[in-house]
C-alpha cells in the first residue's frame, strides 16, 4: 500500500494518532519544495482538526473535516508528482 492510500485510510479511520502517523508517512517529502511543504502543513492542520473532532465526539463535523482533508491530500499528491 503506498503512502497516499495509507493517508486516505487514516482520513477514514476513527482512531487516535492520526497526525503522528500522517507525519511519519509524509516525512519522505521533507525538503523537496516550498509548495509541497506548504501543502503538507495544510494537510496536517486538517488532520489535527479531524483528530480533535473525533476525540471531542463531534460527529456532526466528521464528514466535513474528512472532505477537507481529502482535498488537501489531493494537493499534496499533485505537488509530489513534480517534486520527486
Amino acid at each position: 500500500m503506498d503512502c497516499f492510500k495509507k493517508l486516505e485510510a487514516l482520513i477514514d479511520a476513527d482512531g487516535a494518532n492520526l497526525v503522528a502517523e500522517s507525519r511519519t508517512l509524509l516525512a519522505q517529502f521533507k525538503g523537496t519544495s516550498q509548495e509541497l511543504a506548504g501543502a503538507v502543513d495544510e494537510f496536517l492542520l486538517d488532520m489535527m482538526t479531524l483528530e480533535f473532532l473525533l476525540e471531542a465526539e463531534r460527529e456532526a463535523f466528521h464528514n466535513s473535516a474528512r472532505r477537507l482533508a481529502r482535498m488537501r491530500l489531493t494537493m499534496v499528491k499533485l505537488l509530489s508528482t513534480y517534486a520527486l
